[in-house]
C-alpha cells in the first residue's frame, strides 16, 4: 500500500483512480478497478440514461463512481444526475464546463466531487466552489483536454490549491514510474485513462486496442475531426487526442472536415466494426508505455509494484 490523502478520503489500496472515459469506462472496469483497491469510474459521458444504469448494474455492489461531460450534462436536465446521485455513488466527476451547481448538489446528498481541470484558473475556480477532488490534466492525456503539459500543470496546480483539495495528476500516466513521479509532484494520487482503456475489461473494440498496443506516443495527435465526424459541437480550446492514421490524414487536408452524412456514416460503421483505418483510436501519449491488453486488476497490481520500486530508489 502507497498511503496518501486520496488513500486515506476514499478508502483506498491504491491512489490509482480510472477515468470516465466516455463509453469506454463501463461497470465492469469500473468495478474491477475498485476491486482492485483502487477506485474506478463509470464513463457517463454523453448522458445516456439507460447506459449509465445499466453499467452501475454491471459494477455489482462494488464502490465506483460516475463522470460526465458538464456541458452534456446541462443539455441532458438534472433529473439524470439526481438519479446518479440517489445510488449513492463513491463520487461524481465533471469535466468541460461550469462545475458549480453540480458541486453544490453532489455536497448536499454528501458524494465527494472531482473536477478536472487543465488550467490553473480552472483549478482555482474548481477549489473556490469547493470540489473535493482536483484532476489535473495535461495535454499527453486520450481524448479531450487542452495544451498544458501534466509535469508542470500538476505541481502549479498542487501549490494553487493548497490543502483545501486533493489533486490527482492525469495526463501520460500508464505505469508506476508515472505514479511515483506524480506523488512526487504533489498530487495526491493519479487518474489513469488510457492503460485502463486497454484493459480486458474495457468498452473497447479489439481492432483499436491492437492498433494502440503497436504504436509509439509519437503516433497521437490532437484533432477535432472525430468531433466532426460525430456531429457535436465540442466548445473551445477543447481537442481530441487519438491515433494518427489513415482517416485523419485524408480529412485533415479537406476544408470542413468530415461533415457530410456519407462520411458520418463511413465514422459511425468503423466505429461499430473496430476498424482502426476507418476511425482512429481515441488514446494518449501512453500508449507507447502499454505492451498488452491485460486485466484491469494486474494493471493496479503492476502500477503498485513499479511505483515502490521507483519510490524506494530515492
Amino acid at each position: 500500500m502507497i498511503a496518501t490523502r486520496l488513500t486515506e478520503r476514499f478508502g483506498l489500496e491504491a491512489p490509482i483512480v480510472s477515468a470516465p472515459m466516455a463509453m469506454a469506462a463501463g461497470g465492469r472496469l469500473a468495478g474491477a478497478v475498485s476491486e482492485a483497491g483502487g477506485l474506478g469510474f463509470i464513463g457517463g459521458g454523453y448522458c445516456d440514461p439507460e447506459w449509465i444504469a445499466a453499467q452501475f448494474g454491471e459494477a455489482g455492489n462494488r464502490p465506483v463512481g460516475c463522470g460526465f461531460i458538464t456541458w452534456a450534462l446541462d443539455e441532458a436536465g438534472p433529473a439524470l444526475f439526481d438519479s446518479v446521485l440517489a445510488r449513492g455513488p463513491a463520487g461524481v466527476f465533471l469535466s468541460f464546463g461550469e462545475a458549480a451547481p453540480y458541486v453544490a448538489r453532489a455536497r448536499d446528498a454528501g458524494v465527494p466531487s472531482f473536477v478536472q481541470v487543465q488550467d490553473v484558473a480552472g483549478a482555482r475556480a474548481a477549489r473556490d466552489v469547493g470540489a473535493d477532488v482536483i484532476v489535473a490534466q495535461g495535454s499527453e492525456a486520450g481524448g479531450h483536454g487542452a495544451t498544458r503539459g501534466t509535469m508542470s500543470l500538476v505541481p502549479e496546480v498542487v501549490d494553487a490549491v493548497g490543502r483545501d483539495a486533493l489533486v490527482l495528476a492525469a495526463g501520460g500516466i500508464a505505469d508506476g514510474r508515472g505514479l511515483a513521479a506524480a506523488l512526487m509532484l504533489g498530487a495526491d494520487g493519479v487518474l489513469v485513462g488510457t492503460r485502463f482503456w486497454a484493459a480486458e475489461e474495457a468498452l473497447v473494440a479489439e481492432g483499436f486496442q491492437r492498433a494502440a498496443v503497436e504504436a509509439t506516443g509519437d503516433a497521437t495527435q490532437r484533432t477535432s475531426l472525430p468531433d466532426v465526424a460525430r456531429g457535436l459541437d465540442w466548445p473551445a480550446p477543447f481537442t481530441i487526442r487519438t491515433l494518427r492514421n489513415a482517416w485523419v490524414r485524408e480529412w485533415e487536408t479537406v476544408p470542413g472536415g468530415p461533415a457530410s452524412d456519407e462520411a458520418r456514416g463511413a465514422y459511425a460503421r468503423a466505429v461499430a466494426e473496430g476498424d482502426p483505418d476507418g476511425a482512429p483510436a481515441i488514446a494518449g501519449e501512453a500508449v507507447g508505455l502499454i505492451h498488452g491488453v491485460r486485466p484491469a486488476a494486474q494493471i493496479v497490481e503492476a502500477m503498485m509494484q513499479e511505483a515502490r520500486v521507483a519510490l524506494g530508489r530515492w
